[in-house]
């Protein structure tokens, strides 16, 4: 018997998911043509510029990225390894607080301002609860990441965003659950001059049957959901002890593991 990790939720192959930054005003616009073509956004917010120009106010956040996920980007946004360990737990810590009032759920997640980290700093947000922090190293893949502390994109939406999505919907058959990330920040279309190419990157994107749309804490929750699955010595016996269901393939079929089912597989 074969078993592999090959499908998302509702047996789905593929995986898109978007992560823009800092939480200006022209976050509005790019919500709305997401939600326009049922595309799902992370957004990682400063909560110390809501309320200041160009930032969003504070009072329209739950409302506005309703649908999508918010995240960490700290309070104020300083380069992470040019500050002192007590100023790190305060950036991070004090802006999740602030986005958990704002949101009413956890605040799980992160993108690392300017994109600056090291190794030791990424060691340390699992002790301020953020299980995943996106980078901006592009990998031009379409690769789950081997640690989510460390997540490095696909690609930014300037480099070649179109090509990669026609790469994305042309990926070979032997590709293990490919996952296309893309990273920016809203403003860029308006200093740019260029708010067509994210319209038509969604247009081109949406609706296809063989791929969800996520955001990046789901892209987490369920990648970790897949892989707490406790299996038979012999691999006949499946268990799922996380709170969601998965879907794993077994000798080619796609076959789904409810919450907390224990399933025969042969």
């Amino acid at each position: 018997m074969r078993i592999r990790f090959s499908y998302y939720p509702d047996g789905k192959k593929k995986a898109l998911t978007m992560s823009y930054d800092d939480g200006q005003v022209y976050d509005r616009r790019l919500v709305d043509i997401f939600n326009k073509y049922g595309i799902k956004g992370t957004f990682n917010l400063n909560s110390g510029m809501f309320d200041a120009e160009p930032y969003v106010s504070k009072d329209e956040i739950k409302e506005l990225y309703d649908g999508h996920e918010v995240a960490v980007h700290t309070v104020d946004h300083p380069y992470l390894t040019l500050i002192p360990k007590e100023e790190l737990v305060y950036q991070i810590m004090e802006d999740r607080k602030n986005l958990e009032t704002l949101v009413g759920y956890q605040v799980r997640g992160m993108a690392y301002p300017f994109g600056d980290y090291n190794h030791k700093v990424a060691k340390k947000l699992k002790s301020f609860g953020i299980e995943y922090s996106r980078t901006v190293n592009s990998t031009k893949s379409f690769r789950i990441p081997s640690d989510f502390l460390e997540w490095h994109p696909t690609c930014h939406h300037d480099q070649d965003v179109i090509e990669k999505l026609k790469d994305f919907k042309n990926v070979p058959k032997w590709e293990q659950m490919p996952l296309f990330y893309v990273w920016g920040h809203s403003f860029e279309f308006e200093r740019n001059g260029n708010w067509e190419l994210i319209e038509e990157f969604c247009k081109m994107a949406a609706f296809d049957e063989d791929v969800w749309y996520a955001t990046n804490i789901e892209i987490v929750n369920y990648i970790n959901a897949l892989k707490s699955l406790k299996f038979s010595a012999d691999g006949s016996i499946v268990y799922n002890p996380s709170a969601i269901p998965v879907w794993i393939e077994v000798d080619g079929e796609a076959i789904k593991i409810d919450s907390g089912e224990m399933k025969k597989l042969k």
